[in-house]
């Protein structure tokens, strides 16, 4: 069995097994007991508030997203196979409109060729997100756990005051969105400074 040709599965197969273990609360207790040894002592003796060191934890998850995909995507050959869809599709449209059948047909050929390609290049992007949440899952675990019996507050743009744990967009807690808002500004400095396309 060929696992560099099956790699893109797999990475899919543990991404989701990840996710599924986040609605088991015997798991993400257990983990986050476990990391609490590693991350308490910056709460408990430290008395980082918990809405900075959701950022200092999202600017270290944006930082080795960054990091993973720069080195697990190759992102030239990313661009140049979503050039030549374009300039395929702009073909196949001219080709069409002037019904010219043999012409057509000759494009599908080269259609099923360009989408082996297009879906090769999906699977690929499977591995750095498997590797992401390898990481970042057990941090989401943690702040589940800490985060379960804490009252910290933090004021959210259109939301107002909220405690951390708190649900304010439908069952997602303030503390996840407060974290994802992060992440995203600063991965967004991080992949430019680092000359990283967009997915």
């Amino acid at each position: 069995m060929d696992l560099k040709k099956y790699s893109g599965y797999i990475a899919l197969v543990l991404a989701m097994l990840l996710i599924i273990s986040y609605s088991i609360p015997s798991i993400h207790t257990g983990v986050g007991q476990g990391i609490d040894t590693a991350f308490g002592p910056l709460v408990d003796t430290l008395q980082i508030p918990f809405f900075i060191l959701i950022i200092i934890l999202s600017t270290i998850t944006a930082l080795y997203s960054s990091l993973i995909q720069k080195y697990t995507i190759d992102y030239e050959k990313m661009q140049d196979t979503q050039e030549r869809m374009k300039e395929f599709q702009k073909e196949y449209r001219e080709a069409q409109l002037s019904q010219d059948e043999k012409r057509v047909k000759k494009l599908e050929v080269k259609r099923d060729r360009m989408m082996k390609e297009q879906l090769q290049l999906s699977q690929q992007q499977f591995k750095p997100m498997a590797y992401i949440l390898l990481l970042t899952v057990p941090i989401f675990f943690w702040l589940l756990f800490r985060l379960a019996s804490d009252t910290s507050t933090i004021v959210m743009p259109f939301f107002g005051a909220s405690t951390l744990a708190a649900g304010i967009l439908g069952p997602v807690p303030a503390w996840m969105l407060w974290y994802m808002f992060c992440s995203l500004a600063i991965s967004q400095v991080i992949r430019k400074s680092l000359n990283i396309g967009g997915l």
